[in-house]
């Protein structure tokens, strides 16, 4: 069973790591965001400390670790089938215990605990670094003490799940926005920003480990550093990964378009291994239906900070989110989120069915949009996307770019994927790479030679790299 957006240390042979006392084998389940993926890897990373056996085995884990996501309902079912699938493998494999970690836990725990007698413990998003001592534990509602301010360091141990050469770095925990439609500031916790010299010792780290690509998340990166009194925190931080001897890229994700600044985009567009790639959910383009999400905003803001960025940091690439069916969603509302997109010409955007949650400010609006209703709504702007997408890839070919090569492709062992600068892991397309001579886990010039709506067809290519590219290598070899 694979993740949202995870990992699953599960299915292969066991893989023994450290030395200890006890070689318990530990299996993991991982789902949803990178952020949680972030969190995974921090208890993969105690538990490596302690001596204990990480195995890839769901019948041979003695002790199996689901870390859920309890964002909106369908990753709620997901993390409660994988829950249920680990449960049983308490009667048909070697497990004798079970813990329940992450953002299911922060909304559910004592439902959980009643509902599923298998559960021998509940482990909190505040509380990872504990995953040995819940481990050890006997007592079935056992909670160690809870730090409400807790946050991972450069210092906390971490094993990496991620693909060869990239990897996720988590540079603040929790959300003080209150958008209608979000659980995220009940279950993580007011925004608590990482210090710039941990960031920035932590992503030396990684290219210690031979990391190519960072990816910097948060729940709202822009709003980095507000919270130490610090509003240009991810400016600052951006130009200080900037000086990162050997890190070839790193990128934003998930930042608010309230918090975009010129002063930010000038340091993404002056740092040339700052990919030129922005992730900035809009959520929606009414007014009205913004105002209710309490987000704020419009078709003709949104145009505006659009031209801004492509003004300021050309070439880039926009992806943005759309949630669509939320309450006070009207055909004419919905039409004018339609024709913003279809002005907008984003590179990449992801669409969601709205689910009603509990605990958020918009549950007592109700759901009153038909699920068929929002169905279609999503299929009709990623029809467009489509075609948008095609459009922008099209232009693309006959380019030579520079491509992280990453692997066989999951339907062929023939062909191998990567991604160039505008391409995030998991959530865009890839560059299906047919010629030349890649090599796995570097960086390598590719000439783009077919365009699809999502991915790219293209072969490596000795030397031939734009000029536009060969401008970035040599602007970061004197920078570095």
């Amino acid at each position: 069973m694979d993740g949202l957006l995870g990992v699953t240390l599960l299915s292969s042979d066991p893989i023994r790591v450290g030395r200890s006392k006890s070689m318990t084998k530990v299996g993991f389940i991982s789902l949803g965001c990178p952020k949680n993926l972030v969190d995974t890897e921090v208890m993969l990373g105690h538990l490596r400390l302690k001596g204990f056996t990480l195995t890839r085995s769901m019948e041979e884990a003695e002790v199996l670790v689901v870390n859920t996501c309890g964002f909106i309902e369908p990753a709620k079912k997901e993390s409660i089938e994988a829950i249920l699938e680990a449960a049983a493998m308490k009667e048909t494999g070697a497990c004798r215990k079970l813990i329940v970690a992450g953002c299911l836990v922060e909304r559910y725990r004592d439902d959980l605990l009643a509902d599923i007698p298998e559960i021998d413990a509940c482990l909190g998003t505040r509380d990872i670094e504990h995953i040995a001592e819940i481990i050890g534990a006997d007592d079935r509602l056992f909670e160690p003490e809870r730090n409400p301010a807790y946050l991972y360091s450069e210092a906390s141990p971490r094993l990496l799940t991620t693909p060869k050469a990239t990897a996720y770095l988590k540079i603040s925990e929790g959300c003080d926005h209150a958008c209608a439609f979000c659980a995220i500031p009940a279950i993580r916790g007011p925004q608590r920003s990482r210090s710039i010299p941990s960031i920035v010792a932590e992503a030396r780290n990684l290219v210690a480990q031979g990391i190519l690509e960072i990816s910097l998340v948060g729940q709202d990166t822009t709003d980095f550093g507000r919270d130490r009194g610090d509003p240009d925190g991810l400016e600052k931080l951006v130009r200080e990964l900037g000086k990162v001897k050997g890190l070839p890229w790193f990128r934003i994700h998930y930042s608010y378009p309230n918090r975009t600044t010129e002063g930010l985009l000038r340091a993404l567009a002056e740092t040339p291994n700052c990919a030129k790639y922005l992730d900035m959910p809009l959520q929606h383009a009414d007014a009205r239906v913004l105002k209710t999400m309490a987000r704020g905003g419009g078709p003709a803001s949104f145009l505006k900070l659009l031209k801004q960025i492509r003004r300021t940091v050309p070439g880039i690439f926009i992806r943005s989110n759309f949630i669509v069916g939320f309450p006070g969603e009207s055909p004419e509302a919905f039409e004018t989120l339609f024709n913003f997109m279809q002005e907008a010409e984003f590179e990449h955007v992801g669409v969601f069915t709205y689910s009603q949650e509990e605990g958020t400010p918009a549950f007592g609006l109700g759901d009153p949009i038909p699920e068929r209703t929002k169905q279609s709504r999503k299929r009709k702007l990623l029809e467009l996307q489509q075609k948008i997408s095609r459009t922008k890839n099209q232009a693309l070919v006959g380019r030579t770019l520079e491509v992280l090569v990453e692997g066989a492709h999951e339907e062929t062992d023939l062909v191998l994927k990567g991604r160039h600068q505008g391409q995030a892991p998991e959530v865009d397309g890839n560059v299906l790479i047919v010629g030349g001579e890649p090599t796995l886990g570097a960086i390598q010039p590719v000439k783009i030679t077919e365009a699809h709506a999502y991915d790219l067809v293209g072969e490596v290519v000795e030397g031939g790299l734009d000029a536009a590219v060969k401008d970035f290598e040599a602007k970061f070899r004197e920078r570095n």
